[in-house]
C-alpha cells in the first residue's frame, strides 16, 4: 500500500479497520481533556472496560459466599486457571495441557529452571542476548551462584557486532556451535525489550536441541503480539508476564508453558506446591506430591483469583479476534508509524534511525527510534503533548502502536506532534 501523511488518509484507513471497534473496549488517560496518543502497551497495557465486571464478579462471590466460593462461583475459584487453557493455548501456539497461569514472571522462569536448568562439572553454561532485559540478567546471576558456578564463565551472552544494533541470527549458531557440550540452556527474550527484534525462535531451538542443550524463552514482549507456536517449535519451557500486550494491569499474573514431552518425566525435579497436586485428591491433604498432568504440575500455590480475574477478561478477549487479525492491523498500522517517522524526518533537521528490524518477520509491534540531535526535552514535550512513549537512554524512544487500541489517526497526530516538538 502506498501511505500518505495526511489527517483524511489515516481516518480513511481506520475506517477499513476490522477492529477499530475495540478502541472503545478500553479507557485511555487523558492529558489536557483528550484521549493520549498511547505508545507503552509494551510496558503497561490498557484497562479494558469488561475487566471490572470480571472483578466485580469475584468480589461479589467472596462477599455471598465466602470460602463457598471456591466451589459454587459461578466461576469456581479452585479451578479458575482451567478457563485459560483454551484461550492462551492459541495465543502462544500450544497444547492446553502445556500452559498454565501462576505467580509473575521472574518467578515463573526461576522455577522453570529448577526444572530445565540442571548443570554438570561439564555442561553448565547458559546462552543469552547481550542487553537482556535486567531481570534476566539478575536471575542468570543469581542461579549460577546457587549452582556453585562464577557468572563470568558460565554466562555467555551473543553480541551485537560493532555498529549494528541487532543481533544476527547466524552469529547465534555459530555461538551455540562453539559452546557446544559445556552448554546446557538456551534462555532469551523472544522480543528484545529495547530494541524490538524479533528472534528466529524455531531455528535458535533446534540448534540447541542439536547439542543437548534445554531451550527456553522469555516472551515478556512477545507473548499476544507475535505469532508463536511454541508446541510446533519443541521449546522445552517458557513464561511470559500478562501485563504488556495482553493488558491485565500492573505487575499482574504470569502464563507458563512446558512441552508434553516433559510431562510424564518423573525424574524432572520441579519445587511443589499443593495446588501443582493431583486436582481430584488435593483436599485431601495427602503428604506426598501427585503432580497435575501438565503444566498445571508445575504450579505452587493457591491462585490469587482477584488478579487472574482480568488476565481472563482479556484472553477471552483475544479469544474473540484471533491472533491472525491481531497481526494483521499490526503490521499495517506498525508500517504506518514507519512511513510517518520518515516523513516528518523529512521536514526537520534532526534525523530519526529506527534501530528495530525492517524485516516485518523480525519484528513485533515495536519500533525503537534513535533521535539524533534531541534529547531528553523533547520525550517531555511528548509527554506533556498526550503522547505516553518511553525513554531509554541515551536516546532512545519506543513506541507500542498496539493493534487493540492504537489509530492510524492516532499515527498521524503523533507525527504532527512529534514535528512541532523539534521545531519548536
Amino acid at each position: 500500500m502506498i501511505f500518505e501523511n495526511t489527517k483524511e488518509f489515516a481516518q480513511g484507513l481506520d475506517l477499513q479497520d476490522k477492529l477499530s471497534k475495540y478502541r472503545d473496549e478500553f479507557i485511555f488517560p487523558k492529558v489536557n481533556g483528550e484521549k493520549v496518543i498511547y505508545f507503552t502497551g509494551n510496558s503497561l497495557g490498557l484497562q479494558p472496560k469488561r475487566t471490572k465486571a470480571y472483578i466485580d464478579e469475584v468480589m461479589n462471590d467472596w462477599a455471598e459466599l465466602a470460602v463457598e466460593g471456591h466451589f459454587y462461583a459461578d466461576k469456581p475459584w479452585w479451578d479458575y486457571q482451567e478457563r485459560f487453557a483454551e484461550p492462551l493455548s492459541k495465543i502462544v501456539g500450544a497444547l492446553p495441557s502445556e500452559v498454565t497461569v501462576m505467580n509473575t514472571l521472574t518467578v515463573n522462569l526461576h522455577l522453570l529452571m529448577v526444572s530445565f536448568y540442571r548443570p554438570t562439572k561439564s555442561r553448565y553454561k547458559i546462552i543469552c542476548e547481550e542487553k537482556a532485559f535486567p531481570s534476566d540478567q539478575y536471575m542468570f546471576q543469581s542461579q549460577v551462584h546457587f549452582h556453585g558456578f562464577k557468572p563470568e564463565e558460565a554466562i555467555v551472552e551473543i553480541k551485537r557486532r560493532d555498529g549494528e544494533h541487532n543481533i544476527r541470527l547466524e552469529d547465534i549458531l555459530v555461538k551455540i556451535e562453539e559452546v557446544g557440550e559445556e552448554l546446557a540452556l538456551i534462555l532469551i527474550g523472544g522480543v528484545n525489550y529495547y530494541t524490538g527484534q524479533v528472534f528466529d525462535m524455531k531455528t535458535i531451538t533446534a540448534a540447541g536441541h542439536q547439542v543437548g542443550a534445554k531451550v527456553g524463552w522469555d516472551l515478556a514482549h512477545a507473548a499476544g503480539n507475535i505469532k508463536l507456536e511454541l508446541h510446533d517449535w519443541n521449546v522445552d519451557f517458557a513464561a511470559w508476564c500478562s501485563y504488556k500486550y495482553m493488558n491485565s494491569g500492573p505487575g499482574n499474573a504470569s502464563g507458563c508453558f512446558v512441552h508434553e514431552r516433559h510431562h510424564n518425566d518423573s525424574e524432572l525435579p520441579r519445587f511443589a506446591g499443593w495446588w501443582g497436586h493431583n486436582k481430584e485428591r488435593r483436599f485431601k491433604m495427602e503428604p506426598v506430591f501427585d503432580p497435575v498432568h501438565g503444566a498445571d504440575g508445575w504450579q505452587i500455590s493457591n491462585l490469587p483469583v482477584l488478579s487472574l480475574a482480568p488476565y481472563l477478561a482479556s484472553v477471552e478477549m483475544f479469544d474473540e479476534i484471533g491472533m491472525d487479525a491481531l497481526i494483521e492491523k499490526r503490521d499495517k498500522i506498525t508500517s504506518y508509524l514507519e512511513f510517518i517517522l520518515h516523513e516528518i524526518d523529512k521536514e526537520v533537521d534532526s534525523s530519526f534511525e529506527i534501530i528495530t528490524p525492517t524485516n516485518q518477520s523480525e519484528r513485533g509491534c515495536q519500533l525503537s527510534v534513535l533521535l539524533h540531535g534531541e534529547g531528553r526535552s523533547l520525550f517531555d514535550y511528548l509527554m506533556k503533548s498526550g503522547v505516553i512513549t518511553d525513554w531509554r537512554e541515551p536516546n532512545v524512544i519506543r513506541l507500542a502502536p498496539v493493534p487493540l487500541y492504537c489509530s492510524f489517526e492516532d499515527m498521524y497526530n503523533f507525527g504532527q506532534i512529534l514535528k512541532k516538538g523539534i521545531l519548536k
